[in-house]
């Protein structure tokens, strides 16, 4: 009732009468006056400084306005060009006074725990340039409603309580203040709203209105926050969303901006105040609307949002049930349906494996991980329950048969089990702690939410299991205890909190009584508490300790009745401490009853204790008690596990462990003792045999690696314990274990056929240990330091080791006094840490591999000579990561194959040839962290790979490589993965020890695939057979085969160029283009130079021995005429050297070095899948001389493995991207694309003049050119002026000097060559070969004369000298300290001078004096790689590969320049920070740095305003394969289907991407929309095929998904409506076709014509023809991959389906495209009924015409390729075909003529027409083009 008197709005100026002034106050230039366009009196505060002319309310600060109510209205007017301020204190439900701000003066938002300061913009609805300023000449009134209630919530997470003050400052009108409880529409009149669900202004407050005009265009409505960030009604955890929340795409946000319209429009972030303005244009100028993405993770629409354990969501759709699996990475948690299946998520389609998943956990060998206190019995005592790490345990023990709880991705801190052993509750320990609750009898995950707690320590069920307890820690340190509501869960409800509360006593064990389950009891440091829960209160009472107030207890026990439960009265409670001390405690009368304390006693010269008494003197420290009805087990850190009578009296039973007991329980039987030891041990007393057994041992440490013995089924592990411990894999019980305390193993294998084993350790010995006798049989120590790998060939003879000093020792092993036999220093790389897969011995003992003498090499040798065949260069660099790679682990595969595989630490996996080096297969992307170890199965089926905390298993025999399947469980990083003898079992080690079954049968005939032809010896070297060369049909190349005396060294590329395997290609040779300049000297070379052994000592660090830090000639101009040379430098001068040969000039009069092949990959470039250009292909059809049948409108995607291919001007608003082959150029207002053309490979990097009037781009090498294109555009034409070709190899970056006078190339790291050229007529004016790989290149914006490069560790500055018409260059290079430990440089920019900026693979922003030449200051910007630095004004902008972009402010670097080394970080302060969806590798921003645009890698163009802190997206693509695309029925809009599990909606005139459908670890295969007549428009639909065999049903303008089936059990193909639209037809990769219900979800029929061949199409159509003689409304075929079509009539509704025809083709044997087979397409005529088409593989390259009617083929119509795709226009006679080698054909079936076009950069896969035949869409890969069709 004290409110009522607000209700139902207060007007806050009358109320304290302001025109008084008594109750209010003024200050300065405050006065009344009239406003026209109010017709009234408004107050006017104006003044200069805002702080000092202001009106307050109340009068003085000590008062306050106690005004509740939950809107506040401001009715005020900005006076134009000026600045205002409004300041609200508020107060919140706990008295917290918070002030709210709101300015036009604030930049940005800030927020302190007691001040928010939101910007309040105000904008002419002009391009934006700067968001926030003075307010507009034209400002208009303005309603501002303020949700307080929301604003605390949402920025505070604070309960709002009354409104204490206002103050109205400077420079605005006001016309009066309202709070109220009621959110007012003000734009609606009380006439109007009757109608209406809204509230309607009062006539009080409105604003007059003239007759005829509307509201708003008069004023302006601001309502903050918008709807879109309504939040519930109550506190939420400070992380709002749960772990497994899946935000897709931008989404609505709480953005802290407050923003204005004039149009009744509701903004999903925060609104800018817009003026009209004659120049506006209908969309903005860098902010395209956000569109609603829906995620598809949830099967339910009703996801839980339970109170207070923090399972809120801003977002409803971003809640996820507990059913469903993922795999996340760390930090985030793992659903699942089952405990006993283990987690599998897909990275990519798993066809291949039989069954799914491949993997079953079968056995956990480990216990404890965060403690070794919690391990329970079950009720029935049949079973243990406990924790091993991340995976909670079930062990039966009279079996030892274990199941599993997975789920957890942290290690479990805490376990409670319910009195009926129906509920299982856990908690997991990193912060903040995750809980989750099980149905223990199935493993089914019921509940998983946030604990409000930020670590859980203790939980305790009550005996029903409605009551959950828990103790733990808040963020800040303080002892919290919960209770939660847990009865509803099992019946599908959710888990509540009931009460909370906060102690500052230590709370070391808590329990809920037996019975009672509203008292608990806990204990800890000088405390025993009792505690009741009541009315959602939870209080407590200490117990009366007296004398044993100081005391440190540790745990706590019910006595239990032997006749059931006690009445509470007879509740006695049992607390132990550490001071040896026992109390039996009275619960009703809270007084301790007796006090008891266990003392050791011993006999005189007795060597052990006797049994103990309770007396005085030094205790034993007991750490766990559990008290049965007839006795009290009691844990104790001596080690001993006693029994005692509840009168204490004497022992009955004992038992000594290995270590301090940490903890007891005993059965409910009371028959059963079970103990755990801090050591890992696991056991259990058995009260009547008197013996004790153990359950489970454990390493106390990581497992660092394994080796498994096949013929007694053993396995090996060594610990960071340090000890060695041998299994037995039947039982998973330890045989033996060795420990050593002054030195610790490394390494361990066994001996294949003795009972021996042996271990390396970190002294550098090597010892074997006979498993017979459990002793050490020898030791050698030749090794200096730790060793890191071990490893035996498989018939025993030998024996390798290897050590962190880099030595590599031989032993042999024959008998078993084995010796060492051979030991060579710096072989093996010698950081490189201990790894199982270090070395490696291929299947048939013959070869050795490992990694070295550098992290970037590997060396293959014989294993009995220790001759070195073959070197293998793995130091390239990748994309994502901006490191140099190098090599991690390597592993042989079968023998047969000859491959060796080796993991980078770019995330790649390569497959080389074991015999020649060349590259295989690749890998990319396995995991984002390096893999320590894998393994390749005896039948090359399945590749295994540690990944992180996961297990990663890849369908090895599948070339396609489709993605693993991922496995969890482990808690820490996998470090070693191996397969059993018998190929029937996985092991994995890291935290534990883990045994998985294979669920996959063995194929012990297996063909491998793909194994290497045999090499003839001698001089006639055979033919040595690539992939590639396979692929294209190109002719064998020849290569001498290396002697094993001296081994040849070779330089080979990763990927074979055209017209060769990658080796010596004589006939490559070729003159250099009359276009072309080469600036290398080896332009007639396809692949890299291949030097000899002498040569690359004198051209390699020869060439740049000139002293650091002196300036030196490079290299001068060459003329066209000039010979070919190289420059070097020899004896500190520089010297001319002719006569280097190239490849081609084939010499092998040095062929004994030993081998290196060069790994092609480009740092910031990765090409995609190298195809044919259609120009270089016979039978391509000219384009006629009258013109085009197509115009390209518009390209969908953007290049994301590109760098710095993007470029914006906003002072001009040119902005250009790169998509393909394509520089598309687009205009932000209009959205109209210019589409420029001409490159023939994928562009890699583009620059922009200063002036803006020249744009560069270059691309790189394609199969018809030997050099890469650089082209010259025109930007205000859009022509090409000029065409270079300045290097053999991808162009890596492009700069323009600051006159514009100079343009400088850079090549990748296979080329390495800076080029200059002059812009006058693009003449090469200079060039040089770098003697390493350089990431980046920039001029000097303050010194034309001035270029940097920066690359391995050093820093390379050129200085260029011009005489007359030459330019020479000088050059000093730098390296990068030591104190930095950058290692790589990976980008530059240039600051205020004489400053550089470089970033670093290691995530360092280091500062260089250019002047000085050297570096005074770094600090860590990032922990990925920095692989953009942009600097204006004071701001230096740093994007990295893990997707942030941050924002520094720099302006006090300048001034630390004079410190020099002493130079502090301190200075430099980050000022916001986005995390986008990729790796940066592209960024234009304005001169302010204040917006700019941003791409990543994941093909994505963000608007980026850092005075908002927003991003949004202006260009957003798929990012892998397009499968489909469809088309409404009205042809608004269009869907896409892709391979990233995404289903998307555009806008069809705009492109512009309206709804995006998500489902997870699936992809979309195929895709349809329902046709017109299924219903009115509003109920579209689309049906997505997925390839888990699911079918789902999408409503389009719900935005929702209504229906999931799953009519397949493999992966769907294709999917077709019926043209009712109430039938959907799909076809899977077996060849089965289903006819479903969409609505109901039912399949009513399989047709299993086609079944054995995938089926490629499904085709529907109205039956128009009467002549087939079959009944039916549909005519539909379905075409298969084995070249077959059907056809059938059908009515669906009569269940009538009958087939018509039935149509095989012939296809020859060898018919491939790119390796695969076309596939089969057919489609109904549209112009004929009667006619059906067919393309697909055959004898002719053809287009074939059946007519149904005459029952024959009546036209074929030739082609240059097999076909893609197919597509028929619906209004014309058009056949448009898609072809593999990068080409487009239409065809004009009247006219018999056909026209080609280019500009995809691969196989179109796809191409549609949409229904009006107005446009086509073709895709390749993931870009799509839309064509427009001229003359429709």
């Amino acid at each position: 009732m004290a409110r009522a008197w607000q209700h139902p709005f207060l007007n806050v100026f009358r109320h304290f009468r302001v025109d008084e002034w008594k109750r209010s106050a003024k200050q300065g230039d405050v006065a009344v006056v009239t406003d026209k366009t109010l017709k009234g009196a408004v107050y006017r505060i104006r003044g200069s400084v805002s702080a000092a002319n202001y009106i307050q309310l109340p009068k003085s600060s000590t008062q306050s306005l106690g005004l509740t109510g939950r809107y506040l209205y401001v009715l005020f007017r900005p006076l134009p060009s000026k600045h205002f301020v409004i300041h609200l204190d508020v107060s919140s439900k706990d008295n917290q006074v918070i002030r709210v701000s709101f300015s036009n003066l604030f930049k940005e938002f800030k927020s302190t725990a007691t001040w928010l300061q939101f910007p309040l913009v105000l904008e002419a609805r002009t391009p934006q340039r700067d968001l926030v300023g003075l307010a507009p000449s034209g400002a208009r009134w303005t309603c501002l409603q303020l949700d307080l209630q929301d604003v605390l919530l949402v920025y505070l997470n604070r309960c709002y309580g009354h409104l204490k003050s206002i103050r109205l400052c400077a420079s605005l009108l006001v016309r009066n203040l309202y709070t109220s409880d009621l959110c007012f529409e003000p734009a609606i009149s009380g006439a109007q709203w009757a109608k209406l669900p809204v509230t309607p202004m009062p006539r009080e407050m409105a604003f007059p209105v003239p007759k005829g005009e509307s509201w708003h265009d008069r004023y302006i409505h601001v309502r903050f926050p918008s709807e879109s960030l309504k939040v519930p009604s109550k506190p939420i955890e400070k992380s709002c969303s749960p772990p497994e929340a899946v935000l897709l795409g931008p989404g609505p946000q709480p953005l802290p901006c407050p923003v204005a319209s004039s149009k009744p429009v509701r903004f999903s972030v925060s609104p800018v105040v817009q003026t009209p303005s004659p120049t506006a244009s209908g969309r903005a100028a860098l902010a395209p609307r956000p569109f609603p993405e829906v995620s598809l993770s949830q099967e339910r629409s009703d996801a839980s949002n339970a109170d207070g354990p923090g399972f809120h969501s801003l977002e409803p759709w971003a809640q996820l049930e507990a059913s469903d699996i993922h795999t996340a990475a760390a930090g985030t948690h793992v659903l699942t349906h089952e405990s006993a299946e283990v987690p599998v998520a897909r990275t990519g389609s798993c066809e291949g494996f039989l069954p799914d998943p491949v993997l079953r956990l079968k056995g956990v060998i480990g216990f404890g991980g965060h403690g070794t206190r919690q391990a329970l019995w079950t009720p029935d005592g049949a079973a243990v329950v406990y924790p091993c790490h991340a995976v909670i345990v079930v062990l039966l023990v009279d079996t030892g048969e274990q199941r599993f709880f997975l789920g957890h991705t942290d290690k479990v801190s805490a376990l409670a089990l319910d009195g009926s052993s129906s509920l299982l509750a856990s908690a997991q320990a990193r912060a903040p702690s995750v809980m989750r609750l099980w149905d223990f009898q199935t493993g089914r995950c019921l509940c998983l939410f946030r604990s409000p707690m930020h670590v859980v320590c203790s939980l305790s069920f009550s005996d029903s299991g409605a009551l959950l307890c828990g103790v733990g820690k808040d963020h800040h340190g303080r002892t919290m205890v919960v209770a939660w509501g847990t009865g509803q869960v099992g019946l599908g409800g959710e888990v509540v909190v009931l009460a909370k509360a906060h102690t500052d006593f230590d709370v070391q064990a808590f329990r809920v009584t037996f019975f009672d389950e509203t008292r608990m009891a806990s204990c800890g440091q000088g405390s025993v508490r009792l505690w009741r829960l009541r009315g959602g209160v939870l209080r407590s009472c200490p117990v009366d300790l007296g004398e044993h107030h100081a005391l440190q207890f540790t745990d706590l026990a019910f006595k239990q009745a032997r006749d059931g439960c006690p009445e509470p009265s007879a509740a006695m409670l049992f607390v132990c401490s550490r001071s040896g001390h026992i109390l039996e405690i009275d619960c009703q009368r809270m007084v301790v009853r007796h006090a008891r304390r266990l003392l050791p006693t011993r006999t005189p010269g007795g060597p052990h204790p006797q049994k103990q008494t309770f007396s005085s003197g030094p205790g034993i420290a007991i750490s766990s008690l559990s008290v049965s009805p007839a006795m009290c087990a009691v844990g104790s850190e001596d080690g001993f596990l006693r029994l005692w009578p509840l009168d204490f009296s004497s022992v009955l039973l004992e038992a000594e462990h290995e270590g301090p007991v940490s903890s007891v329980c005993v059965s409910p039987d009371g028959l059963r003792v079970l103990s755990a030891t801090s050591s890992g041990h696991l056991g259990f007393l058995d009260t009547l045999s008197r013996v004790y057994h153990m359950l489970a041992r454990s390493h106390t440490a990581p497992v660092l690696a394994l080796a498994m013995e096949q013929r007694r089924g053993q396995l090996a592990t060594v610990s960071q314990d340090r000890t060695v411990r041998i299994w037995d894999l039947a039982t998973l019980q330890q045989l033996y274990d060795f420990t050593s305390s002054e030195d610790a193993p490394c390494a361990v294998t066994f001996h294949p056929t003795r009972p021996t084993f042996f271990c390396g350790f970190s002294s550098g010995a090597v010892r074997s240990f006979s498993l017979e006798a459990a002793e050490v049989l020898v030791e050698h120590t030749c090794h200096r330091g730790a060793v890191t790998g071990l490893t035996a060939t498989p018939d025993g003879r030998l024996l390798f080791s290897s050590c962190s000093q880099g030595s590599l020792a031989q032993y042999s092993c024959a008998d078993p006094q084995w010796h060492v036999l051979r030991v060579a220093a710096d072989m093996v790389c010698p950081d490189a840490p201990a790894s199982p897969s270090a070395l490696a011995v291929s299947r048939d003992g013959r070869l050795l591999a490992f990694v070295g003498p550098s992290r970037c090499t590997v060396t293959v040798m014989g294993s009995a000579s220790l001759d070195e065949l073959l070197r293998v260069d793995i130091g390239t660099l990748d994309l994502a990561s901006s490191r140099l790679d190098s090599a991690m682990a390597v592993c042989f595969g079968p023998a047969a194959l000859g491959h060796l595989l080796v993991s980078t630490s770019s995330n790649r996996v390569v497959v080389l040839d074991a015999v020649s080096g060349r590259i295989i297969r690749e890998l990319p992307g396995v995991h984002p962290e390096p893999c320590p170890s894998l393994t390749l199965s005896e039948d090359a089926r399945f590749l295994l790979i540690a990944a992180g905390r996961t297990i990663k298993v890849w369908d090895y025999a599948t070339q396609a490589s489709p993605g693993p399947q991922v496995y969890i469980g482990h808690s820490e990083p996998v470090q070693a993965v191996a397969f059993s003898p018998d190929q029937q079992q996985v092991l994995s080690a890291g935290d534990a020890v883990f045994l998985w079954d294979v669920l996959a049968p063995t194929e012990s005939d297996q063909s491998f695939p793909g194994a290497p032809p045999a090499c003839k010896t001698g001089p006639g070297a055979g033919p040595l057979e690539d992939a590639a060369s396979r692929a294209s049909e190109l002719p064998r190349q020849q290569v001498p085969k290396p002697c094993q005396a001296s081994p040849p060294r070779l330089g080979v590329c990763a990927r074979p160029p055209e017209g060769g395997d990658g080796t010596l290609s004589p006939s490559d040779e070729e003159g250099p283009c009359e276009e072309s300049c080469d600036p290398e000297g080896l332009g007639q070379a396809s692949g890299p130079p291949v030097l000899t052994e002498e040569e690359a000592g004198r051209a390699g660090d020869g060439a740049w021995a000139a002293a650091v830090g002196s300036w030196g000639l490079a290299l001068p101009p060459r003329s066209p005429g000039q010979p070919r040379e190289q420059w070097r430098a020899g004896q500190g001068r520089w010297c001319r050297c002719r006569g280097l040969r190239t490849v081609g000039a084939r010499d092998t009069r040095n062929s004994g070095a030993p081998r290196t092949t060069y790994l092609a990959s480009c740092k910031a470039f990765t090409p995609a899948r190298v195809s044919c250009s259609p120009h270089s292909a016979k039978g391509t059809c000219p384009p006629p001389a009258s013109g085009g049948w197509l115009r390209l409108k518009a390209v969908v995607g953007y290049s994301g493995n590109g760098r710095a291919n993007m470029v914006w001007r906003p002072d001009t608003g040119f902005f250009a991207y790169t998509c393909g082959r394509l520089v598309v150029v687009e205009d932000l207002h209009s959205g109209a694309q210019q589409h420029w053309s001409g490159h023939s490979a994928e562009i890699s990097t583009l620059a922009l003049s200063h002036s803006a009037q020249v744009l560069a781009s270059a691309s790189g090498r394609s199969s018809t050119t030997a050099h890469c294109q650089i082209r010259v555009w025109d930007v205000s034409g859009g022509l090409c002026q000029h065409l270079i070709f300045p290097h053999s190899t991808t162009v890596l970056a492009l700069a323009f000097s600051p006159d514009d006078r100079l343009l400088v190339t850079l090549g990748d790291h296979d080329g390495r060559t800076l080029a200059l050229w002059g812009t006058a007529t693009y003449d090469l004016v200079s060039s040089t070969r770098l003697p390493e790989p350089v990431h980046g290149v920039a001029f000097n914006p303050w010194d034309a004369g001035e270029l940097t490069c920066v690359g391995q560790g050093t820093v390379t500055f050129w200085l260029l000298q011009q005489r007359g018409a030459d330019i020479s260059l000088q050059v000093r290079r730098e390296p990068v300290p030591e104190a930095v430990g950058a290692g790589e440089l990976t980008s530059l920019c240039y600051g205020a001078p004489p400053l550089l900026y470089c970033g670093t693979s290691s995530g360092q922003v280091c500062v260089w004096d250019t002047r000085a030449g050297r570096c005074f200051l770094s600090w860590e910007a990032d922990d990925g790689g920095i692989g953009l630095l942009l600097f204006s004004g004071s701001r230096l902008v740093s994007g990295s590969s893990t997707g942030r972009l941050r924002l520094w402010a720099v302006g006090a670097v300048s001034e630390l320049r004079c410190k020099g080394s002493g130079a502090r970080s301190s200075s430099v302060f980050m000022e916001h920070e986005l995390v986008l969806d990729g790796a940066v590798v592209s960024a234009s921003f304005d001169d302010s740095v204040d917006m700019g645009v941003v791409g990543t890698t994941a093909g994505t163009l963000w608007f980026v305003s850092w005075a908002e802190g927003t991003s949004t997206r202006l260009i957003s693509g798929h990012r892998s394969k397009v499968n489909e695309v469809v088309f409404s029925p009205g042809e608004s809009h269009c869907a896409t289907c892709s391979e990233d599990g995404s289903v998307r909606v555009w806008a069809l005139a705009s492109m512009e991407l309206v709804i995006q459908f998500q489902v997870l670890n699936q992809s979309c295969l195929c895709l349809a929309w329902s046709p017109p007549c299924c219903g009115r428009p509003e109920q579209q639909r689309l049906a997505a095929g997925y390839g888990d065999g699911s079918l789902r049903i999408f409503s389009v303008s719900r935005t929702a998904m209504e229906l999931k089936m799953h009519p397949h059990p493999v992966a769907l193909t294709t999917v077709a409506f019926s043209t009712d639209g109430q039938t959907v037809l799909s076809g899977d990769k077996d060849g089965l076709v289903a006819v479903s219900h969409p609505c109901t979800g039912t399949t009513f029929r399989v047709l299993s014509d086609h079944q054995g061949a995938p089926i490629s199409t499904i085709c529907v159509t109205c039956k128009e023809c009467e002549d087939l003689g079959v009944e039916g409304t549909d005519l539909w075929l379905a075409a298969s991959g084995d070249q077959r079509v059907s056809v059938w009539a059908s009515d669906w509704l009569r269940n009538h389906c009958e087939l018509v025809d039935w149509l095989s083709f012939p296809m020859p044997a060898t018919t491939e495209t790119q390796g695969h087979l076309p596939p089969s397409l057919a489609a109904f005529c549209p112009w004929d009924g009667a006619l059906l088409m067919y393309v697909g593989p055959g004898v002719y390259k053809e287009v074939i015409i059946y007519n149904l009617c005459q029952k024959q083929v009546v036209e074929k119509i030739p082609l240059p390729f097999f076909a893609m795709s197919l597509s028929l226009s619906p209004g014309t006679h058009l056949l448009a075909v898609g072809f593999a080698e990068c080409m487009l054909r239409l065809v004009d079936c009247a006219m018999g003529t056909a026209q080609d076009f280019a500009g995809h950069d691969n196989a179109v896969h796809l191409c549609r027409f949409t229904p009006s035949a107005r446009l086509l869409f073709t895709a390749a890969r993931n870009e799509i083009l839309v064509w427009e069709v001229p003359g429709l």
